[in-house]
């Protein structure tokens, strides 16, 4: 179901996003958003959290990558240290 609405800018850049559409995704306070901009449209995209199952699953593919490059803890230690300095 897709739900349109009009919003206005207020002099701060702040934006209104609708209830009705709030309340069709199921926004909260404190929710962030990716804004992407092209020519005259903007697009509001929500950031959430993996849930814990995903992320499992992320560490596990990222684990395998680094075991088939041939990456050891030590190589990450070195890259966090080389990115501090």
């Amino acid at each position: 179901m897709q739900t349109i609405a009009t919003t206005k800018m207020t002099s701060k850049g702040q934006v209104v996003i609708p209830e009705a559409i709030r309340k069709s995704l199921h926004l909260e306070t404190g929710n962030q958003f990716v804004v992407v901009a092209d020519h005259d449209v903007v697009i509001l995209k929500t950031i959430k959290a993996p849930e814990i199952g995903e992320f499992d699953a992320l560490l596990s593919k990222a684990r395998k990558q680094a075991k088939t490059a041939g990456m050891k803890k030590s190589d990450i230690s070195a890259a966090i240290a080389a990115v501090r300095k």
